[in-house]
Protein backbone atom coordinates (compact mmCIF):
# COMPACT_ATOMS: atom_id res chain seq x y z
CA UNK A 1 0.00 0.00 0.00
CA UNK A 2 2.01 3.28 -1.62
CA UNK A 3 -0.74 5.95 -1.29
CA UNK A 4 -3.49 6.16 1.12
CA UNK A 5 -6.75 8.40 0.47
CA UNK A 6 -7.93 10.18 3.78
CA UNK A 7 -11.70 10.42 3.27
CA UNK A 8 -12.21 12.65 6.03
CA UNK A 9 -11.09 16.24 7.63
CA UNK A 10 -9.69 17.91 10.88
CA UNK A 11 -7.77 16.76 13.45
CA UNK A 12 -8.52 12.88 12.54
CA UNK A 13 -6.74 13.32 8.52
CA UNK A 14 -3.86 15.32 10.86
CA UNK A 15 -4.00 12.15 12.67
CA UNK A 16 -3.98 9.78 9.90
CA UNK A 17 -1.14 11.96 8.21
CA UNK A 18 1.05 11.75 10.80
CA UNK A 19 1.42 7.90 10.64
CA UNK A 20 1.47 7.87 6.69
CA UNK A 21 4.42 9.83 6.56
CA UNK A 22 5.97 7.60 9.72
CA UNK A 23 4.91 4.50 7.63
CA UNK A 24 6.22 6.05 4.09
CA UNK A 25 3.00 6.35 2.55
CA UNK A 26 1.85 8.57 0.50
CA UNK A 27 -1.31 10.38 1.54
CA UNK A 28 -4.15 12.11 -0.62
CA UNK A 29 -6.61 14.60 1.62
CA UNK A 30 -9.96 15.98 0.39
CA UNK A 31 -11.67 18.89 1.86
CA UNK A 32 -14.38 21.69 1.14
CA UNK A 33 -15.00 25.01 0.72
CA UNK A 34 -14.43 25.32 4.63
CA UNK A 35 -11.34 23.45 4.33
CA UNK A 36 -9.91 25.20 1.68
CA UNK A 37 -6.90 26.21 3.51
CA UNK A 38 -6.96 23.94 6.42
CA UNK A 39 -3.83 22.24 8.27
CA UNK A 40 -4.63 18.30 6.87
CA UNK A 41 -4.68 19.90 3.30
CA UNK A 42 -1.51 21.78 3.57
CA UNK A 43 0.03 18.41 4.83
CA UNK A 44 -0.56 15.83 2.59
CA UNK A 45 1.07 15.15 -0.41
CA UNK A 46 -1.75 15.82 -2.40
CA UNK A 47 -5.30 16.88 -2.02
CA UNK A 48 -8.88 17.20 -4.07
CA UNK A 49 -11.53 19.14 -3.96
CA UNK A 50 -14.74 17.56 -2.68
CA UNK A 51 -17.60 20.79 -3.16
CA UNK A 52 -19.31 23.01 -1.11
CA UNK A 53 -19.11 23.05 3.11
CA UNK A 54 -22.29 21.65 3.77
CA UNK A 55 -21.19 17.54 4.34
CA UNK A 56 -23.39 16.04 1.78
CA UNK A 57 -21.93 18.08 -0.65
CA UNK A 58 -18.67 17.13 0.01
CA UNK A 59 -17.26 14.49 2.41
CA UNK A 60 -20.32 12.06 1.76
CA UNK A 61 -19.68 12.16 -1.73
CA UNK A 62 -18.41 8.43 -2.08
CA UNK A 63 -18.69 8.13 -5.44
CA UNK A 64 -17.02 11.41 -5.78
CA UNK A 65 -13.80 10.16 -3.60
CA UNK A 66 -13.60 6.68 -5.37
CA UNK A 67 -13.49 8.53 -8.53
CA UNK A 68 -9.97 10.23 -7.30
CA UNK A 69 -8.97 7.09 -6.26
CA UNK A 70 -9.05 5.63 -9.42
CA UNK A 71 -7.40 8.68 -10.91
CA UNK A 72 -4.70 9.27 -8.10
CA UNK A 73 -3.57 5.49 -8.33
CA UNK A 74 -4.63 5.34 -4.68
CA UNK A 75 -4.87 2.01 -3.47
CA UNK A 76 -5.97 2.35 0.31
CA UNK A 77 -8.84 4.70 2.10
CA UNK A 78 -8.91 5.64 5.47
CA UNK A 79 -12.36 6.48 6.57
CA UNK A 80 -11.44 8.07 9.97
CA UNK A 81 -14.73 8.25 12.28
CA UNK A 82 -18.45 10.05 11.08
CA UNK A 83 -19.05 10.70 7.73
CA UNK A 84 -18.47 7.15 5.58
CA UNK A 85 -16.64 5.22 8.52
CA UNK A 86 -19.64 3.23 9.13
CA UNK A 87 -20.90 3.46 5.32
CA UNK A 88 -21.36 -0.47 4.04
CA UNK A 89 -22.19 0.50 1.40
CA UNK A 90 -19.21 2.48 0.44
CA UNK A 91 -16.85 0.36 2.14
CA UNK A 92 -18.75 -2.84 -0.59
CA UNK A 93 -17.99 -0.11 -3.32
CA UNK A 94 -14.33 0.50 -2.62
CA UNK A 95 -14.12 -3.28 -2.97
CA UNK A 96 -15.46 -3.61 -5.98
CA UNK A 97 -12.76 -1.08 -7.37
CA UNK A 98 -10.05 -3.13 -6.10
CA UNK A 99 -8.57 -0.52 -3.39
CA UNK A 100 -8.68 -1.21 0.19
CA UNK A 101 -11.22 0.24 3.05
CA UNK A 102 -8.77 0.52 6.36
CA UNK A 103 -11.40 -0.89 8.59
CA UNK A 104 -14.21 -3.97 8.93
CA UNK A 105 -15.64 -5.71 5.98
CA UNK A 106 -19.33 -4.67 4.94
CA UNK A 107 -21.03 -7.84 6.23
CA UNK A 108 -19.98 -7.01 10.01
CA UNK A 109 -20.55 -2.94 9.52
CA UNK A 110 -24.64 -4.24 8.54
CA UNK A 111 -24.75 -6.55 11.37
CA UNK A 112 -22.89 -4.27 13.86
CA UNK A 113 -24.55 -0.62 12.47
CA UNK A 114 -27.90 -1.96 13.62
CA UNK A 115 -28.23 -2.19 17.37
CA UNK A 116 -31.13 -5.28 17.08
CA UNK A 117 -29.32 -7.40 14.78
CA UNK A 118 -26.08 -7.00 17.06
CA UNK A 119 -27.92 -7.79 19.94
CA UNK A 120 -29.68 -10.82 18.41
CA UNK A 121 -25.76 -11.67 17.18
CA UNK A 122 -23.79 -11.44 20.09
CA UNK A 123 -26.34 -13.72 22.12
CA UNK A 124 -25.63 -16.53 21.33
CA UNK A 125 -22.00 -15.81 22.60
CA UNK A 126 -23.15 -15.48 25.86
CA UNK A 127 -22.46 -12.01 26.21
CA UNK A 128 -24.23 -10.13 28.58
CA UNK A 129 -27.52 -7.88 27.49
CA UNK A 130 -29.28 -6.03 28.88
CA UNK A 131 -32.72 -6.87 29.77
CA UNK A 132 -35.12 -6.22 26.85
CA UNK A 133 -36.34 -7.27 23.61
CA UNK A 134 -33.72 -7.89 20.90
CA UNK A 135 -36.39 -6.89 17.77
CA UNK A 136 -37.98 -4.05 16.64
CA UNK A 137 -41.41 -3.20 17.81
CA UNK A 138 -44.55 -0.90 16.51
CA UNK A 139 -47.24 -1.78 18.83
CA UNK A 140 -47.20 0.86 21.64
CA UNK A 141 -49.38 -1.95 23.52
CA UNK A 142 -46.67 -4.72 23.03
CA UNK A 143 -43.82 -2.46 24.51
CA UNK A 144 -46.03 -1.70 28.08
CA UNK A 145 -45.89 -5.39 27.99
CA UNK A 146 -42.27 -5.23 28.00
CA UNK A 147 -42.02 -2.16 30.33
CA UNK A 148 -44.18 -4.53 32.32
CA UNK A 149 -42.00 -7.48 32.88
CA UNK A 150 -38.99 -5.73 32.85
CA UNK A 151 -39.67 -2.51 34.98
CA UNK A 152 -39.69 1.51 34.66
CA UNK A 153 -38.01 3.39 34.18
CA UNK A 154 -37.04 1.64 30.43
CA UNK A 155 -35.17 3.18 27.06
CA UNK A 156 -36.65 3.75 23.88
CA UNK A 157 -34.01 3.31 21.69
CA UNK A 158 -33.63 3.70 17.81
CA UNK A 159 -32.39 0.28 16.13
CA UNK A 160 -30.00 2.53 13.75
CA UNK A 161 -27.56 5.16 14.25
CA UNK A 162 -26.19 6.65 17.83
CA UNK A 163 -25.29 9.50 19.62
CA UNK A 164 -28.98 9.72 21.40
CA UNK A 165 -31.32 10.33 18.66
CA UNK A 166 -34.20 8.55 19.06
CA UNK A 167 -33.81 7.45 22.34
CA UNK A 168 -36.44 8.20 24.91
CA UNK A 169 -35.99 7.59 28.56
CA UNK A 170 -39.77 6.27 30.21
CA UNK A 171 -40.35 6.58 33.89
CA UNK A 172 -44.38 6.30 33.89
CA UNK A 173 -46.11 3.34 31.47
CA UNK A 174 -48.74 6.16 30.73
CA UNK A 175 -46.20 8.17 28.94
CA UNK A 176 -44.42 5.20 27.13
CA UNK A 177 -47.52 5.49 23.71
CA UNK A 178 -46.38 9.22 23.06
CA UNK A 179 -42.26 9.12 23.21
CA UNK A 180 -42.67 5.98 21.29
CA UNK A 181 -43.70 7.92 18.65
CA UNK A 182 -41.48 10.80 19.06
CA UNK A 183 -38.88 8.24 19.18
CA UNK A 184 -39.51 6.92 15.94
CA UNK A 185 -40.24 10.00 14.51
CA UNK A 186 -37.02 11.47 15.13
CA UNK A 187 -35.16 7.54 14.42
CA UNK A 188 -37.15 8.10 10.84
CA UNK A 189 -35.82 11.81 9.65
CA UNK A 190 -32.35 11.09 11.10
CA UNK A 191 -31.55 7.55 10.36
CA UNK A 192 -34.25 6.54 7.76
CA UNK A 193 -35.12 3.71 9.77
CA UNK A 194 -37.78 3.85 11.99
CA UNK A 195 -37.29 0.49 14.13
CA UNK A 196 -37.35 0.97 17.86
CA UNK A 197 -37.00 -1.37 20.54
CA UNK A 198 -37.49 -1.65 24.27
CA UNK A 199 -34.74 -2.02 27.15
CA UNK A 200 -34.68 -2.04 30.84
CA UNK A 201 -32.63 1.35 32.08
CA UNK A 202 -29.56 0.64 33.92
CA UNK A 203 -29.31 3.05 36.61
CA UNK A 204 -26.00 5.05 38.00
CA UNK A 205 -24.59 3.07 34.72
CA UNK A 206 -21.06 4.38 33.41
CA UNK A 207 -20.01 3.79 30.05
CA UNK A 208 -16.90 1.16 29.51
CA UNK A 209 -15.88 0.93 26.09
CA UNK A 210 -13.39 -1.75 25.05
CA UNK A 211 -10.62 -1.29 22.14
CA UNK A 212 -10.48 -4.41 20.02
CA UNK A 213 -8.14 -5.46 17.59
CA UNK A 214 -8.69 -8.36 15.06
CA UNK A 215 -6.94 -9.60 12.04
CA UNK A 216 -7.85 -12.02 8.89
CA UNK A 217 -5.49 -15.09 10.87
CA UNK A 218 -8.04 -14.95 13.69
CA UNK A 219 -6.29 -13.50 15.68
CA UNK A 220 -8.61 -10.98 18.27
CA UNK A 221 -7.51 -8.90 21.37
CA UNK A 222 -8.38 -6.34 23.35
CA UNK A 223 -6.20 -3.13 24.56
CA UNK A 224 -8.29 -2.68 27.89
CA UNK A 225 -10.82 -0.52 28.64
CA UNK A 226 -12.10 3.48 28.26
CA UNK A 227 -14.12 5.39 30.92
CA UNK A 228 -16.66 7.47 28.69
CA UNK A 229 -19.02 8.55 31.61
CA UNK A 230 -19.17 12.25 31.38
CA UNK A 231 -21.22 13.22 28.82
CA UNK A 232 -23.03 15.73 27.66
CA UNK A 233 -26.74 15.24 25.30
CA UNK A 234 -25.42 11.42 25.29
CA UNK A 235 -21.51 12.23 23.79
CA UNK A 236 -18.72 12.09 25.78
CA UNK A 237 -16.74 15.30 26.75
CA UNK A 238 -13.71 13.58 28.90
CA UNK A 239 -12.58 9.84 28.62
CA UNK A 240 -10.00 8.29 30.55
CA UNK A 241 -8.20 4.88 30.35
CA UNK A 242 -8.07 2.71 32.64
CA UNK A 243 -10.96 3.04 34.14
CA UNK A 244 -10.85 4.15 37.73
CA UNK A 245 -13.27 0.88 38.94
CA UNK A 246 -12.22 -2.00 37.21
CA UNK A 247 -10.55 -4.54 38.86
CA UNK A 248 -8.37 -6.71 37.28
CA UNK A 249 -10.92 -9.53 37.01
CA UNK A 250 -13.99 -7.53 35.85
CA UNK A 251 -11.14 -5.93 33.14
CA UNK A 252 -10.32 -9.57 31.87
CA UNK A 253 -14.01 -10.59 31.64
CA UNK A 254 -14.92 -7.40 29.89
CA UNK A 255 -12.25 -7.88 27.37
CA UNK A 256 -13.13 -11.37 26.64
CA UNK A 257 -16.91 -10.65 25.98
CA UNK A 258 -15.96 -7.62 23.60
CA UNK A 259 -13.76 -10.49 21.96
CA UNK A 260 -16.46 -12.31 21.40
CA UNK A 261 -18.41 -9.66 20.15
CA UNK A 262 -15.78 -9.46 17.43
CA UNK A 263 -16.32 -13.48 16.48
CA UNK A 264 -19.67 -12.77 16.56
CA UNK A 265 -19.51 -11.12 13.29
CA UNK A 266 -15.76 -12.13 12.06
CA UNK A 267 -14.41 -9.23 12.45
CA UNK A 268 -11.45 -7.43 10.89
CA UNK A 269 -9.58 -4.19 12.15
CA UNK A 270 -10.05 -1.59 15.00
CA UNK A 271 -12.90 -1.88 16.87
CA UNK A 272 -15.06 -0.43 20.04
CA UNK A 273 -17.83 -2.45 21.81
CA UNK A 274 -19.14 -0.31 24.65
CA UNK A 275 -21.32 -1.54 27.66
CA UNK A 276 -23.00 -0.42 30.76
CA UNK A 277 -21.56 -1.20 34.06
CA UNK A 278 -24.32 -1.16 36.85
CA UNK A 279 -24.19 0.00 40.66
CA UNK A 280 -23.27 -3.29 41.28
CA UNK A 281 -20.45 -3.94 38.68
CA UNK A 282 -22.49 -5.91 36.32
CA UNK A 283 -21.75 -5.45 32.48
CA UNK A 284 -24.09 -5.38 29.54
CA UNK A 285 -23.25 -4.87 25.94
CA UNK A 286 -24.73 -1.57 24.31
CA UNK A 287 -23.22 -1.78 20.73
CA UNK A 288 -20.12 -1.88 18.58
CA UNK A 289 -18.64 0.93 16.66
CA UNK A 290 -17.08 -0.41 13.54
CA UNK A 291 -14.05 2.37 13.15
CA UNK A 292 -11.46 4.08 15.03
CA UNK A 293 -12.66 6.23 18.16
CA UNK A 294 -12.16 10.29 18.81
CA UNK A 295 -10.70 8.92 21.31
CA UNK A 296 -8.60 6.23 20.59
CA UNK A 297 -5.87 8.62 21.59
CA UNK A 298 -6.11 7.43 25.85
CA UNK A 299 -5.17 3.48 24.61
CA UNK A 300 -2.28 4.90 22.53
CA UNK A 301 -0.82 6.46 25.81
CA UNK A 302 -1.18 3.49 28.37
CA UNK A 303 -0.04 0.88 25.88
CA UNK A 304 2.68 2.99 23.65
CA UNK A 305 0.77 1.60 20.38
CA UNK A 306 -0.01 3.28 17.27
CA UNK A 307 -3.86 2.20 16.54
CA UNK A 308 -4.06 3.55 13.22
CA UNK A 309 -0.82 2.14 12.30
CA UNK A 310 -2.33 -1.42 13.62
CA UNK A 311 -5.17 -0.58 11.38
CA UNK A 312 -2.86 -0.05 7.96
CA UNK A 313 -1.19 -3.21 8.75
CA UNK A 314 -4.41 -5.32 9.14
CA UNK A 315 -5.70 -4.21 6.16
CA UNK A 316 -2.75 -4.95 4.11
CA UNK A 317 -2.77 -8.85 5.53
CA UNK A 318 -0.59 -8.85 8.32
CA UNK A 319 -1.03 -10.38 11.57
CA UNK A 320 -1.33 -8.46 14.73
CA UNK A 321 1.99 -6.60 15.84
CA UNK A 322 1.31 -8.25 19.20
CA UNK A 323 -0.96 -10.60 21.00
CA UNK A 324 -3.26 -10.51 24.66
CA UNK A 325 -0.33 -12.13 26.51
CA UNK A 326 1.83 -8.96 25.22
CA UNK A 327 -0.33 -5.96 25.95
CA UNK A 328 -0.32 -4.35 29.32
CA UNK A 329 -1.04 -1.21 30.89
CA UNK A 330 1.17 1.55 31.72
CA UNK A 331 0.26 5.15 33.58
CA UNK A 332 -2.99 6.73 33.18
CA UNK A 333 -4.59 9.12 30.42
CA UNK A 334 -7.08 11.18 30.47
CA UNK A 335 -8.78 13.24 27.63
CA UNK A 336 -10.71 16.71 27.31
CA UNK A 337 -12.72 17.54 24.24
CA UNK A 338 -12.66 21.09 23.70
CA UNK A 339 -15.26 22.19 21.94
CA UNK A 340 -16.32 25.47 20.83
CA UNK A 341 -19.28 25.66 23.03
CA UNK A 342 -20.82 27.96 25.83
CA UNK A 343 -21.03 25.15 28.51
CA UNK A 344 -22.77 27.56 31.04
CA UNK A 345 -25.83 27.58 28.11
CA UNK A 346 -26.42 24.42 27.80
CA UNK A 347 -23.27 23.54 25.65
CA UNK A 348 -25.13 25.56 23.05
CA UNK A 349 -21.97 25.96 20.36
CA UNK A 350 -20.33 29.53 19.73
CA UNK A 351 -19.14 29.51 15.94
CA UNK A 352 -16.82 32.01 16.23
CA UNK A 353 -12.51 33.00 14.83
CA UNK A 354 -10.16 31.50 16.68
CA UNK A 355 -8.53 34.91 17.58
CA UNK A 356 -5.83 33.67 19.92
CA UNK A 357 -4.65 29.65 19.86
CA UNK A 358 -1.95 28.65 21.61
CA UNK A 359 -2.05 24.97 23.01
CA UNK A 360 -0.06 23.95 25.95
CA UNK A 361 2.87 21.97 25.63
CA UNK A 362 5.19 19.74 27.99
CA UNK A 363 5.77 15.88 29.17
CA UNK A 364 2.96 13.81 28.97
CA UNK A 365 1.03 16.47 26.85
CA UNK A 366 -0.64 15.83 23.23
CA UNK A 367 -2.78 18.07 21.81
CA UNK A 368 -4.64 16.59 18.27
CA UNK A 369 -5.85 19.68 16.57
CA UNK A 370 -7.19 21.02 13.51
CA UNK A 371 -7.15 24.53 13.52
CA UNK A 372 -4.93 27.64 14.04
CA UNK A 373 -4.72 31.23 14.94
CA UNK A 374 -6.80 33.15 12.95
CA UNK A 375 -8.97 30.68 11.59
CA UNK A 376 -12.81 30.05 11.67
CA UNK A 377 -14.80 27.11 13.37
CA UNK A 378 -16.75 26.03 10.32
CA UNK A 379 -20.62 25.67 10.73
CA UNK A 380 -21.00 22.86 9.39
CA UNK A 381 -19.41 20.43 11.08
CA UNK A 382 -18.88 18.39 14.54
CA UNK A 383 -17.45 21.90 16.61
CA UNK A 384 -14.50 20.13 18.22
CA UNK A 385 -11.02 22.14 18.01
CA UNK A 386 -8.86 19.89 19.58
CA UNK A 387 -8.09 16.98 21.57
CA UNK A 388 -6.56 18.13 24.88
CA UNK A 389 -4.79 14.67 25.76
CA UNK A 390 -2.29 14.02 29.12
CA UNK A 391 -0.28 11.32 30.32
CA UNK A 392 0.37 10.57 33.82
CA UNK A 393 2.22 8.08 35.61
CA UNK A 394 -1.07 7.39 37.41
CA UNK A 395 -4.88 9.00 38.00
CA UNK A 396 -3.82 11.46 40.82
CA UNK A 397 -0.95 12.97 38.34
CA UNK A 398 -2.63 12.87 35.32
CA UNK A 399 -5.84 14.85 36.96
CA UNK A 400 -3.17 17.44 38.29
CA UNK A 401 -1.26 17.65 34.68
CA UNK A 402 -4.52 17.95 32.99
CA UNK A 403 -5.40 20.95 34.56
CA UNK A 404 -2.09 21.83 34.48
CA UNK A 405 -2.31 21.91 30.49
CA UNK A 406 -5.89 23.44 30.45
CA UNK A 407 -4.31 26.78 32.12
CA UNK A 408 -1.64 27.00 29.98
CA UNK A 409 -4.73 26.09 26.87
CA UNK A 410 -5.70 29.85 25.57
CA UNK A 411 -8.06 30.05 23.11
CA UNK A 412 -9.96 33.31 22.41
CA UNK A 413 -12.79 34.70 20.62
CA UNK A 414 -14.97 31.95 21.25
CA UNK A 415 -15.92 30.22 24.55
CA UNK A 416 -14.90 26.33 24.66
CA UNK A 417 -15.80 23.62 27.21
CA UNK A 418 -12.22 24.10 28.74
CA UNK A 419 -13.53 25.45 31.91
CA UNK A 420 -16.29 22.60 32.03
CA UNK A 421 -13.23 20.21 31.96
CA UNK A 422 -11.59 21.73 34.41
CA UNK A 423 -14.61 21.83 36.79
CA UNK A 424 -15.08 18.34 36.43
CA UNK A 425 -11.35 17.43 37.19
CA UNK A 426 -11.51 19.33 40.02
CA UNK A 427 -14.97 17.56 41.05
CA UNK A 428 -14.62 15.47 43.96
CA UNK A 429 -17.03 12.44 42.49
CA UNK A 430 -14.59 12.66 39.29
CA UNK A 431 -11.37 12.63 41.60
CA UNK A 432 -12.92 9.60 43.98
CA UNK A 433 -14.17 7.66 41.18
CA UNK A 434 -17.68 7.91 42.29
CA UNK A 435 -19.79 8.81 39.14
CA UNK A 436 -21.62 7.94 35.79
CA UNK A 437 -23.28 8.86 33.11
CA UNK A 438 -25.72 11.23 34.81
CA UNK A 439 -22.73 13.24 36.21
CA UNK A 440 -23.45 16.39 34.06
CA UNK A 441 -26.80 16.23 35.91
CA UNK A 442 -26.26 15.70 39.40
CA UNK A 443 -23.05 18.06 39.49
CA UNK A 444 -22.84 20.46 36.78
CA UNK A 445 -25.86 22.58 39.28
CA UNK A 446 -22.63 23.35 41.38
CA UNK A 447 -22.12 26.75 41.14
CA UNK A 448 -19.67 27.73 42.95
CA UNK A 449 -16.98 25.48 41.99
CA UNK A 450 -18.02 25.92 38.28
CA UNK A 451 -17.57 29.39 38.71
CA UNK A 452 -14.66 29.35 40.70
CA UNK A 453 -13.24 27.03 37.66
CA UNK A 454 -14.00 30.03 35.38
CA UNK A 455 -12.34 32.13 37.44
CA UNK A 456 -9.07 30.67 37.57
CA UNK A 457 -9.17 30.31 34.11
CA UNK A 458 -10.11 33.68 33.22
CA UNK A 459 -7.33 34.93 35.92
CA UNK A 460 -4.77 32.99 33.90
CA UNK A 461 -5.54 34.34 30.52
CA UNK A 462 -5.02 38.20 32.20
CA UNK A 463 -1.62 37.28 33.24
CA UNK A 464 -0.39 35.50 30.51
CA UNK A 465 -2.30 38.16 27.99
CA UNK A 466 0.09 40.91 30.95
CA UNK A 467 3.03 38.67 30.33
CA UNK A 468 3.22 38.54 26.87
CA UNK A 469 2.28 42.69 26.88
CA UNK A 470 5.42 43.21 28.93
CA UNK A 471 7.80 41.18 26.43
CA UNK A 472 6.55 43.30 23.98
CA UNK A 473 7.25 46.73 25.99
CA UNK A 474 10.59 45.51 27.04
CA UNK A 475 11.27 44.71 23.60
CA UNK A 476 9.99 48.49 22.39
CA UNK A 477 12.22 49.82 24.99
CA UNK A 478 15.40 48.00 24.02
CA UNK A 479 14.12 49.26 20.74
CA UNK A 480 14.31 52.71 21.97
CA UNK A 481 17.32 52.86 23.53
CA UNK A 482 19.54 51.25 21.35
CA UNK A 483 17.71 54.16 18.53
CA UNK A 484 18.89 56.78 21.29
CA UNK A 485 22.82 55.46 21.63
CA UNK A 486 22.58 55.53 17.62
CA UNK A 487 21.17 58.88 17.74
CA UNK A 488 18.03 58.00 16.11
CA UNK A 489 15.16 59.30 18.06
CA UNK A 490 11.95 58.58 15.78
CA UNK A 491 10.77 55.37 17.85
CA UNK A 492 8.64 53.55 14.55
Amino acid sequence: MKKVLIANRGEIARRVIRTLKKMNIQSVAVYSDADAEAPHVVEADEAVYLGASPSSESYLKGDEILRYCKELGVEGIHPGYGFLSENAEFAEKAKAAGITFIGPSAEAMNVMGDKLSAKQAVKEYNVPLVPGVDEAISDPEEAIRIAREVGVPVLIKASAGGGGKGMRLVENLEDLPEQMKMAQGEARSSFGNDAVFVEKFVTKPRHIEIQVFADRHGNVVYLFERECSVQRRHQKVIEEAPSAVLTPELRQKMGEAAVAVCKACNYEGAGTVEFLLDANHDFYFLEMNTRLQVEHPVTEEITGLDLVEWQIRVARGERLPKLQDELEINGHAIEVRVYAEDAMSGFTPDIGRLRRYRPPVGDGVRVDDAFQEGMDIPIYYDPMIAKLVVWGKDRAEAIEKTIEAIDQYQISGLKTTLDFGKYVLKHEAFRSGDFDTNFVKQHFADPVLMKGAMKEEEEALKASMRSIWDGVFERKEAEYQSRKVQGIWKLQ
